[in-house]
């Protein structure tokens, strides 16, 4: 069971696993996609399709026709990756194996559906992958296995999305025989420990030039590729989509107010910080495409003192 990129490689994993055989994927409905709202089907089922596997794309899980077609199914495992609908106690208990989930933290740490999001926006250096069985709570069942994945100062969440993709489907094949084998020892969480990662909000991607420069450079990388920090300029939309790693040096003189744009030149766009400063190296003005901050400012429209981030921006 799942739906993005995230859940191909696992589903990979356990086409070539021997002795697993691959009864059913279950995924989201097609949904529209782009300007055309062309109806467009998961990445899982296209590659479930590739493999003439049976697929399900139930609108909700919930509803008992789709929990009787799970059923028919008859399997003995359920394995889900990033699927995208809380599972019903009624398709829990199907399979005697039960089900597991492959998360993209080091749980308890950022439970719920955004963990690589705000692993990359709090500036953590390490982040991971839990196997888990799966319980009626948001991603609050036993441990079963877990692997460390490093987060450098290049990545970002579209990046790390790659990574734990991969190192994920990596730890399912090595975990599957002893499950199988009824071998595991699963590990409770400690709940006081836990850490959420909410589904991001649109006032979350919207830089707030009072925070450190550290910060706002962590936001840009998290929220890249999509949905993407921005500002306002000029009283519209103007993405921020890349930035250099800030220089601890390199600090704005008293008395500027944070969003001013101190510097504007081919190496990029030095935006004033709550702390620091912020070297802008790709953004995307309101109605046109990404462009690196070169080509940007041979436009000659950003001059030295205009204030990003508000309606009234003080150009």
């Amino acid at each position: 069971m799942g739906t993005p990129e995230f859940a191909v490689p696992a589903l990979q994993a356990l086409l070539r696993f021997d002795g697993v055989r691959v009864v059913g994927v279950v995924t989201q409905p097609d949904r529209p996609v782009g300007r055309k709202r062309v109806l467009t089907p998961t990445p899982v089922k296209v590659e479930a399709e590739k493999h003439a596997l049976p697929v399900l794309q139930p609108e909700r899980l919930r509803r008992p026709e789709s929990v009787e077609a799970i059923r028919e199914l008859k399997p003995d495992l359920i394995v889900t990756a990033a699927y995208g609908q809380i599972l019903p106690k009624s398709v829990l208990d199907l399979p005697k194996l039960g089900c597991i989930n492959i998360h993209a933290s080091l749980l308890p740490k950022y439970r719920g559906g955004a963990p690589i999001h705000y692993a990359v926006m709090n500036g953590d250096k390490v982040t991971g992958v839990t196997i888990m069985y799966m319980a009626e709570g948001l991603d609050t069942g036993d441990m079963i296995s877990r692997i460390e994945v490093p987060i450098g100062d290049e990545d970002t969440t579209g990046t790390m999305f790659d990574k734990l993709s991969a190192a994920g489907a990596a730890l399912l094949e090595s975990t599957l025989p002893d499950l199988l084998a009824g071998r595991v020892q699963a590990v409770p969480q400690a709940d006081s420990d836990a850490v959420y990662s909410p589904n991001i909000t649109r006032e979350q991607e919207r830089i707030d030039w009072n925070q450190p420069a550290t910060a706002i450079w962590n936001l840009v990388r998290a929220l890249h590729p999509r949905p993407g920090a921005y500002t306002l300029w000029n009283g519209e939309v103007l993405k921020i989509w890349a930035c250099a790693k800030p220089n601890a040096a390199e600090v704005a003189r008293a008395g500027v107010q944070p969003g001013t744009v101190l510097e504007v030149g081919p190496g990029g766009i030095v935006v004033a910080a709550g702390e620091g400063v912020l070297r802008i190296t790709e953004l995307q003005p309101a109605g046109k495409k990404a462009m690196d901050a070169a080509t940007f400012v041979r436009g000659g429209q950003l001059a030295p003192g205009t204030v990003l981030g508000s309606q009234d921006d003080g150009s």
